[in-house]
């Protein structure tokens, strides 16, 4: 058999370029492309710009554990890991207007404005529907977040929830966002992405579970205790449960929604925790995100007055620590900037002629929340 034979290479080194041969043996092992060097004296004056292409492979690979090796300066002890394909949703289920190019051209084209949407009674229905789909959901999760399970798991059996339910998982491909549902471990203030991270002895986790029923949204999250948890994160819980549930008994029409953020601040400043202010809750139904703006802190510039009919989600998001925030460079996943841990509640509410109502209340099949046991 005649011998191949192969072109004439040029050294890699830029400043050389004279036929070479020798190849990079740490290229070959990566599977990057061949690199070669007409010597040694070349592969060496090189090397401090060359290895810089291994390191590049290397993160874009991750390694065995599924840690994703990005480089990123992370402020606490969590890190990325690898994430499965997107899940696919059946043709016959009504998908929002997002669901394809993951832009919500219903939501931008309303960007500006202020007015807060008032619901008739079949609107509410169509609501309150999403949300038992949503309580359903967020149950099925709760019940499957132990230790050694993955996030990842945890949104194939949202996932598959919503989808018996012939509901769409209102996070899908939103902005882009691909996964099912935001799984927030121990310093994840809010839309972490599921990944392939095992759930491990001590850590807390919020599932935050949007659901798309017939043309309506809901929005609910609840932190769990995942195994022996530290006292500590119990009352960080327990506090950002509480302050919801405080914040949830004002509600009714002629209040102002900037009141909400006073009741939350008071009660969990007093026991020596924060408000985020970057994240706010919002209002929800016919769009996944809409007015009103609810933050959670005091001091708050919140338009506007509580109405029957309208429908809100407060959702807030408490640290240990201080109260800033900074996001993964995965683009979604925000962090406490200081490492400590978050926990975080949500309900969606409708406000009554005489007080509001918590179209995702926990119901008797609902698991007991841990902080409760």
């Amino acid at each position: 058999m005649e011998k191949e034979e192969i072109p004439a290479q040029k050294c890699n080194n830029p400043e050389c370029e004279k036929p070479a041969a020798l190849q990079c043996p740490t290229c070959i092992k990566l599977g990057l492309e061949p690199a070669f060097f007409c010597g040694q004296k070349c592969f060496k004056d090189f090397w401090p710009l060359h290895k810089l292409f291994h390191k590049k492979k290397k993160e874009d690979k991750g390694d065995d554990s599924g840690i994703v090796n990005d480089g990123f300066k992370y402020t606490g002890p969590l890190r990325r890991y690898e994430i499965s394909k997107k899940r696919d949703v059946p043709a016959h289920i009504q998908k929002p207007d997002y669901h394809k190019t993951g832009q919500p051209l219903s939501e931008i084209k309303v960007q500006g404005s202020k007015h807060i949407p008032v619901y008739t009674d079949e609107e509410i229905e169509g609501i309150r529907l999403a949300s038992k789909i949503g309580r359903m959901a967020l149950d099925a999760a709760h019940a499957a977040a132990k230790v050694g399970v993955t996030t990842d798991e945890i949104d194939r059996v949202v996932h598959e929830t919503i989808i018996e339910n012939d509901a769409y998982p209102s996070p899908l491909n939103y902005y882009n966002f691909p996964k099912s549902y935001c799984s927030s471990i121990n310093e994840v203030i809010c839309h972490g992405i599921p990944d392939m991270r095992p759930l491990q002895d001590g850590d807390i986790l919020n599932c935050d579970i949007s659901v798309y029923k017939d043309g309506y949204h809901s929005d609910l999250n609840e932190t769990f205790l995942i195994g022996d948890v530290a006292e500590s994160s119990k009352t960080l819980v327990t506090a950002a449960h509480d302050a919801l549930m405080k914040a949830i008994e004002i509600c009714k029409p002629g209040v102002m929604y900037r009141q909400i953020g006073k009741v939350i601040s008071d009660h969990v400043e007093e026991l020596g925790f924060s408000v985020v202010r970057t994240y706010c809750g919002h209002g929800v139904g016919k769009l996944f995100h809409c007015n009103p703006n609810v933050p959670h802190y005091k001091g708050n510039k919140a338009n506007g007055f509580m109405k029957a009919g309208h429908i809100f989600t407060i959702e807030p998001m408490i640290n240990a620590g201080k109260w800033k925030d900074l996001l993964w460079n995965d683009n979604w996943t925000a962090v406490t900037a200081d490492g400590q841990r978050s926990a975080q509640f949500e309900h969606t509410l409708l406000i009554t002629d005489d007080g509001c109502e918590i179209l995702t209340a926990r119901t008797e099949d609902s698991p007991p929340l841990e902080i409760h046991l």
